[in-house]
């Protein structure tokens, strides 16, 4: 039997690492002077996400926030040994926008600094807190490319209260600026009416039904031969973990569908294949031939 056309396409799999009461949503009542009063679970929960991918096979692009690394770095070097890529999620997972540039430079230097050496390898990917590359902060691109990293996964092409920059590219693509290139792999989305509509990752993978998913993602890689950017973190296969008192729509962003997390990650598994981002960098048919330059 021959493999269907979306089956012969990479896929890309990332894991934001940082624990249930990290998250911008409840930022309002956890503060980060107080993250060390909390049950962590982050690292059975990751051990939980590291197990699968070793059942499957499969290898991933793991975000770590500077602060978990700091207090937990045998569980990036066990990340690190079996196989995955380290990249880089700042360091205590503050929004860029509320951030000065040299706040900014402090933060992914330090967080960078901590993975390094841990793993005694570069780091050369980040991911921004709640995506928070947006228009007003695409200076923080400059800022990487000075630091030393070759690839960003921060600008969402959606329209969204807290992140996204809708009129980005939706497909991975180089961004030129003055100090230099970096390539961008954007989350994925689906365009329907002339909106992208986010498919594959976080509150909107658990939001929508399996089927659904499933075949937008193939109709990318077959329809436009483009790998989907799959993201979770490991709070998200944990539906026993303690409950935040935060405002409604933050509570239903966070807690909506917890259980369906894990089974959904382990039907995409055995339908999709995966690498991490890294190995993308030099893959010729994914790069649009002219850098993009977005305007501030």
């Amino acid at each position: 039997m021959h493999k269907s056309t979306h089956q012969h396409i990479f896929n890309a799999l990332t894991v934001d690492v940082e624990d249930y009461y990290m998250v911008s949503a409840f930022s309002d009542i956890v503060k980060f002077e107080d993250w060390h009063k909390y049950e962590s679970r982050v690292e059975k929960n990751t051990c939980k996400i590291l197990e699968l991918f070793e059942e499957q096979n499969v290898k991933a692009t793991f975000f770590v926030l500077g602060w978990i690394a700091r207090r937990y770095p045998n569980l990036v070097r066990e990340i690190h040994t079996m196989g995955h890529e380290i990249a880089c999620h700042g360091y205590n997972h503050r929004l860029i926008y509320h951030l000065t540039p040299d706040q900014f430079r402090e933060d992914v230097h330090t967080a960078k600094g901590i993975l390094e050496d841990i793993t005694r390898t570069q780091i050369i990917g980040y991911r921004a807190a709640s995506y928070s590359i947006v228009k007003r902060t695409l200076w923080a691109l400059d800022i990487l490319i000075e630091e030393g990293f070759l690839y960003d996964s921060s600008i969402f092409p959606i329209l969204h209260d807290r992140y996204g920059l809708p009129e980005a590219q939706r497909f991975p693509h180089v961004i030129q600026r003055e100090n230099g290139k970096i390539k961008e792999f954007p989350p994925s989305t689906y365009k329907i009416l002339g909106q992208n509509i986010p498919i594959a990752g976080g509150g909107y993978l658990r939001l929508f039904p399996l089927y659904i998913t499933k075949s937008l993602i193939k109709r990318i890689n077959v329809k436009d031969s483009q790998p989907v950017t799959i993201y979770l973190h490991p709070w998200e296969v944990d539906a026993d973990q303690p409950r935040l008192n935060g405002c409604l729509k933050s509570k239903l962003r966070h807690y909506i569908n917890l259980g369906s997390t894990f089974p959904k990650l382990k039907s995409f598994l055995g339908e999709f294949r995966f690498r991490p981002l890294a190995d993308f960098l030099d893959s010729s048919t994914i790069w649009n031939a002219s850098a993009t330059q977005y305007r501030q």
